[in-house]
């Protein structure tokens, strides 16, 4: 059982989870930058953080207010949780929120080794070409909602 937790409040355990969740995932794995992934816009956003059966946090992810909708943001599963489905629970967490809140568009930036599993999420490639970002390849997805 998983269990979701929601919160804006920089202060909160639950942001703090999440910061722990993207510093081992991308400043640890995927050698980011720690200025690049703490960044300006961290205040301005949502930020949902799945626990484990321990209450452990496993996955986390941002979401930054934007004028179609939502950014998704900072999407992490920790390494010994991946494949398990919570990437998957994760965004569809943040699609739910989305959804209860009338937002009519989530965007992301996906690394490109990674656009399969949002393509089966039901996200679609923007026009946009690929691009870099801290020295990762990323291509731009969408989803309507």
């Amino acid at each position: 059982m998983t269990n979701i937790k929601y919160t804006a409040d920089l202060n909160s355990n639950i942001h703090r989870d999440s910061v722990k969740i993207r510093q081992e995932v991308f400043v640890q794995e995927q050698h980011v930058p720690s200025d690049l992934e703490v960044d300006a816009d961290e205040g301005r956003c949502l930020y949902i953080v799945a626990y484990d059966d321990q209450d452990q946090p496993v996955a986390t992810l941002r979401l930054l207010p934007a004028d179609y909708g939502l950014h998704v943001q900072r999407v992490a599963v920790r390494k010994a949780a991946r494949g398990t489905g919570l990437g998957r629970v994760i965004m569809n967490a943040a699609r739910d929120y989305a959804q209860a809140n009338g937002i009519k568009q989530l965007r992301l930036d996906a690394q490109v080794h990674a656009t399969g599993f949002y393509s089966a999420l039901g996200y679609s490639f923007a026009d946009r070409p690929e691009f870099l970002d801290a020295g990762i390849r990323h291509r731009e997805m969408y989803l309507d909602l």
